[in-house]
Formats: C-alpha cells, structure tokens, sequence
C-alpha cells in the first residue's frame, strides 16, 4: 500500500469512530502505525537487537464535564468497537471537570515540512548494523586508551491519524534516526567516560567521524582530573549541557505546571526574566530539529512560539485543557506517547537564538572560568519551582583563555533565575541532539563552584 493510502486507512478508521458518537458526546480517535529499531554493537558483535512494529488506538468520550478513555493495540473492527464501549463505560466514573473538553479547530495552517525520508525508511538492517560497527571501529581508531562501552543505533517512523467531533481531521507521519557511542578511557587506575551522537532524518545526514571524535575527546580529556577550590566564577556550559539546561527549564514555561502553581515564572508575563541577549523559541517547524514535527498530539498545526523574547517573558505552552483554564488558546504543544494515553502538554524543539562566536573564541575572551563538559543529577538538584539549581559536574579550567586541566567532583550552584540573567554570552555552536532541545555553548557568570 502506498504512503498516502496507509494513511488514508488509519484516517478513515478515526473518521468511522467519530462518526459513531452519541447525542452530547465529544468523540476522539487516534490512530497510528509506529516502527521502531534499536542496535547495540560491542566489540563488533550486536549484542542487543530490537525491530518493532506496534499499530493501536486510543478514544476519548468526553460528557458532562468527564472523561472516559481507553485504547486497544489492534486496529481489528472488533477490538475498535470494544474501546468505544470501554471508553464510554469509563466515563462513568470520571469525576466532573469544568475544563474538560476536545480541542477545536484553531484555523493555524501546518507549516509544510518534509519529515519523511523514504532512504531511511527503505535503509537495510544489515547496513544499520554495518554502521553501528563502522562507528565503534572509528572510535577505537581515535585513541588507545579509549574502550567502548557501546556503539548505538536508533531509529523510529510514527504515521498516525487523528478526527474528533470538534471538527478536527488530520493525519501525518515522520521518521528520524540517530547513532550514539559511549566511551571509556583508562589510565593506570584511572577511568574517565565520554560519549557521542549524530541524528538525521536517514543515515546519509549522519557524521561518523564527529561522533567518534568526540566520544573519545570527552573521555581522555578527563583523564588526570583534580577536585578544584571552591569559588565564583563563569561557566561555559557545553552545548549537551546547555540542551540539558534548557529541558528543565521547559518545564517551568509548562502551562499545565503554570496551572497548578509549580513554576517559578507563573504570573511573570512581560516581565524581564533573562538577559536581553536570551530569546527562547519552541519551534517545532525548524526541519533541522529531531523532534521536528507538522502536528501536536490532538492534531493542531504545530507552531513557532516564542516564549522569551530578548529577555522578557512572553507566554507558555499550552494543550488545549491547559489554555482552557488560563483563559487563553493553545500553542499547538499537546504532547502524546502514543495511542496509549490522553494527551499532556510539553515544549516540542526549544533552541536559543544562537550568537555568531564558536566555543574556542568565547573561551579565548575568558580569563578565569570553567568549561562544564557534563553534569550529574540534574533532575534531581533542580527545583522548578523555586529555581534552586545545585548539580554534579566535571569539565576544564580556562585559565587565561585556553582551556586548560581537568577537573571533576564539584557542584555548580545558583538559582535558574539568577542563571537566566547573569548569561553573558550565547555560542554560534549550534548542536542538533537526539532530544526535545537543540544545544549550543552558553556563558554564565557568577556562578558557586564548590569543590575542595
């Protein structure tokens, strides 16, 4: 069956439930076929090897103020019939919500994208697994000290269909990849880690070489490293780091976090929240983004949103439940796992407008500081809503403007307020990472270092 007719099937078995809705119901149906493939190479051997197909649907009933849902991992007419049934029946115990309610058409165009690459889609096992060890082979060439905790490639292709009894009827698919390699240098007793990544919409867009590059570089560097004294100074966070940063704070701008009083920025609209020089986009129409994507998970365009804007903060991200109870629309970032769940709320691809200079030339105007290569417990020593941020890290001291020894077992402190405001300086560097956020070098000042 061609591309447009297997969409079209999953389309009309949305449309064929709608279409059974009651007297007072709101009726949702997703649909979708997924494809996912997971390799693991170690010691040019695959030692882990997953090839998944899974296909389902999931129905909301919404009535009254409550909600129903339930989903099946079958598309059989039978099984379709038995979830509506289900949802319906699970209605009944929902307790009433004022809020509740299905998206409505909002009349914003889908930005036009291509996130099908058919190269990946006809892409041979046995390549995938020849890559895989291509990149492990690379790896071990860089450096002798440096071992391979293991070499990754990972893949997933998403086509689904949405339609509701608000008008909504929509259908699309994607696909993407991306290959990893974990490393490991040794020296004496001494054992340091690195990693690496490259994503693309196929194997074609992937650099080999930098992956291996600089899963090696990551750990070796390491080697040798020393607890550091205890002081203030300024950061240059890594682009991964950055990336990494960046995902929690998406989780402060989450309208639905917002709602219930867990953000630090609830009530701060217009107000002055980072350096002028900070604009914070979720652009998930930027193509180069892994997560790009044309729709949200209830089948509303995806959009550009700017959420600080030279500094000031401008708005958050909205599903349509959230932007309900705020008395505002949605942003089009209703997120969904899959037909096995309702939909949340979430950024979709943040990126920071990026500033023209490459890590080395930042470094180059820094007479005193840290270049953090990676952090630890970042969840965990992060406070959403207070802003307490206080984290494991390991990285270099730049000493006059080169970046000089190693070192490791120290935090980093201050709070995301205070780190929003005191960034002096965002890199050129862009990095297009297998997550929800793009990374890029990032200077911060006044920052505790606790060490020794």
């Amino acid at each position: 069956m061609s591309a447009s007719g297997r969409l079209d099937e999953l389309q009309a078995i949305a449309d064929a439930v709608v279409a059974q809705a009651a007297t007072g119901e709101q009726v949702e149906a997703f649909v979708s076929r997924d494809s996912e493939t997971a390799i693991r190479v170690y010691e040019n051997e695959v030692e882990h090897f997953v090839s998944a197909q899974s296909e389902g649907i999931g129905i909301r009933v919404i009535q009254d103020g409550r909600t129903g849902f339930a989903y099946a991992g079958t598309l059989d007419a039978d099984a379709i019939r038995e979830v509506l049934a289900e949802a319906r029946d699970n209605l009944t115990f929902g307790t009433p919500d004022e809020w509740a309610a299905l998206a409505d058409p909002d009349g914003v165009d889908v930005v036009a994208q291509e996130l099908w690459n058919e190269s990946l889609a006809t892409f041979s096992t046995e390549k995938k697994i020849e890559l895989t060890k291509e990149l492990e082979r690379l790896t071990l060439a860089g450096d002798s000290r440096v071992r391979i905790d293991s070499a990754n490639y990972a893949d997933v292709a998403v086509e689904s269909a949405v339609a509701s009894t608000t008008g909504i009827r929509r259908a699309g698919r994607e696909n993407g990849c991306y290959v990893s390699v974990e490393t490991l240098a040794d020296d004496g007793d001494e054992t340091q880690t690195g990693f690496g990544f490259s994503v693309g919409r196929s194997p074609d867009d992937f650099d080999l070489e930098k992956a291996a590059r600089e899963a090696g570089e990551r750990a070796t560097r390491l080697l040798g490293a020393t607890k550091p004294t205890s002081r203030r100074t300024t950061v240059v966070f890594d682009p991964f780091v950055t990336a990494m940063l960046l995902g929690v704070i998406s989780s402060t701008l989450n309208g639905e976090a917002v709602v219930k009083g867990r953000s630090m920025f609830r009530e701060r609209v217009g107000e002055q929240v980072a350096n002028p020089l900070v604009t914070l986009v979720d652009d998930p129409t930027n193509p180069l983004a892994y997560t790009a994507t044309d729709l949200d998970g209830e089948g509303l365009a995806a959009r550009r949103n700017v959420l600080i804007d030279d500094g000031v903060l401008q708005g958050f991200v909205h599903n349509s439940y959230s932007a309900r109870r705020m008395g505002t629309r949605s942003t089009g970032n209703a997120v969904r796992g899959g037909f096995k769940g309702t939909p949340g709320v979430g950024c979709l691809a943040l990126q920071l407008r990026p500033g023209e200079r490459t890590q080395g030339d930042i470094v180059a105007g820094i007479d005193d500081g840290v270049l953090i290569q990676s952090v630890q417990g970042l969840h965990s020593g992060v406070n959403p809503i207070s802003g307490d941020f206080s984290v494991g890290a390991s990285g270099f001291v730049i000493d006059n403007g080169q970046v000089g020894a190693p070192i490791r077992e120290f935090t980093i402190a201050s709070t995301l307020q205070r780190m929003l405001l005191d960034i002096a300086e965002v890199g050129g560097d862009v990095d297009w990472l297998p997550m929800r956020a793009a990374g890029v070098s990032l200077v911060i000042r006044d920052v505790t270092l606790s060490g020794a």
